[in-house]
């Protein structure tokens, strides 16, 4: 029987490492350290919105008819998984303010050029 992957630490909550892979048909076995990919991380129902999401081609719409749930909900799960998986998401102000001294960057080299 196959348990579902965990990948912190029972004892001290840190991240696992695979170290050991099996056939299952042959009994190959291979001894290394493997990645986890940061997916294997989120829990079953995360698993289930991102398959939804991405079947529905992430049109949030199609998201919210599929599962039964508002605008707002999708929104958060995906806030909450984009989190889980190791994300910051930058707040609207440091995004405004980084478009502002992007705009102003331009115009001063636009200055530049023209004396």
């Amino acid at each position: 029987m196959a348990y579902k992957l965990i990948t912190n630490c029972p004892v001290c909550s840190k991240t696992l490492k695979i170290t050991k892979l099996q056939c299952s048909h042959c009994h190959t076995t291979i001894e290394n350290e493997f990645e986890i990919s940061k997916l294997a991380s989120l829990s079953k129902d995360q698993l289930h919105f991102v398959e939804v999401f991405l079947t529905c081609r992430g049109n949030i719409k199609e998201v919210e008819k599929e599962l039964g749930i508002s605008y707002p909900t999708v929104r958060g799960k995906l806030t909450d998984i984009i989190s889980s998986l190791g994300y910051v998401q930058k707040k609207k102000n440091e995004v405004d303010e980084k478009k502002s001294c992007h705009h102003v960057g331009k115009w001063r080299n636009n200055t530049r050029r023209s004396h």
